[in-house]
């Protein structure tokens, strides 16, 4: 078997942390932790698809932090519950970049939804399509076309290592991800590919706003639950993006199939 994974001792911190002649996807990366992954990674060298189900989104991003950085930034509309749609963003990376060797599975939804009695049919087939078949699809169109190894590094959610009240669905859905973590980390080590997770708390981005908005019109201090952390203040996406980041560089060449919590120690206590 081919050696992927080799001793770098030698090499400084400014090679291994440096994405650069790397191509990569970001699913859901027009905004919110995704954005914030999307910049890290121009930063560090890569070349980067901004692939977001909300092209004109996608494209304002793209045109900032290619401007901002110097890389190569570029947007493609993306559908993660149709798999061609993946599977084109992946061939964009390509033609655009001669090379995909990162895919980040960041698109993903977080919905509340209330007691078991209350959630359809429906609203679980959403979460499952969504959440899981998305992050499954998006890795094997990633894993068919790193032919010289790669990394694939999926979102799950600190629910996905724990549970909670109210958000049923969604803490299956993450649960299956990091099982899928785990899983594809034996499937694909040996064709070079590493397969890690990250376990994102409470991030203050437009969307968790959004799903907290019912708690605010009943009165509760929402900036309140969203900073009660053991180090003080609310996560932001770069939080999230900069440990990404991390994973998906040489530094973490020997990391797979590992869910790295980022959560100002939520499960700790």
């Amino acid at each position: 078997m081919k050696n992927y994974f080799e001793d770098h001792t030698s090499r400084s911190i400014e090679e291994l942390i440096s994405l650069k002649g790397k191509g990569s996807v970001i699913t859901g990366g027009a905004d919110g932790i995704g954005a914030g992954i999307v910049k890290r990674f121009a930063e560090a060298g890569s070349s980067v698809v901004v692939a977001d189900i909300d092209i004109k989104k996608a494209e304002e991003t793209a045109s900032v932090i290619a401007a901002s950085t110097g890389s190569k930034v570029i947007a493609c509309e993306v559908d993660v519950t149709d798999s061609e749609s993946l599977s084109r963003a992946a061939e964009i990376c390509l033609e655009n970049f001669e090379r995909l060797e990162i895919w980040v599975n960041n698109a993903g939804v977080f919905p509340t939804t209330g007691t078991l009695s209350e959630v359809e049919d429906s609203f679980i087939d959403e979460m499952l399509e969504i959440n899981v078949r998305g992050t499954f699809a998006g890795s094997r169109e990633a894993a068919l076309r790193m032919k010289d190894g790669g990394v694939i590094i999926n979102l799950a959610s600190t629910q996905g290592l724990s549970g909670g009240p109210g958000i049923s669905a969604y803490t299956a859905s993450k649960h299956a991800v990091v099982g899928l973590t785990k899983s594809l980390a034996i499937d694909l080590a040996a064709d070079g590919i590493r397969v890690v997770a990250v376990a994102p708390g409470v991030i203050d981005t437009p969307g968790v706003n959004d799903q907290l908005e019912p708690l605010k019109k009943a009165g509760i201090n929402v900036t309140s639950i969203m900073a009660d952390s053991l180090l003080g203040r609310s996560g932001v996406p770069d939080d999230v993006a900069r440990v990404v980041l991390f994973l998906a560089s040489d530094m973490a060449d020997w990391i797979t199939g590992a869910t790295i919590p980022v959560d100002a120690g939520s499960l700790a206590g």
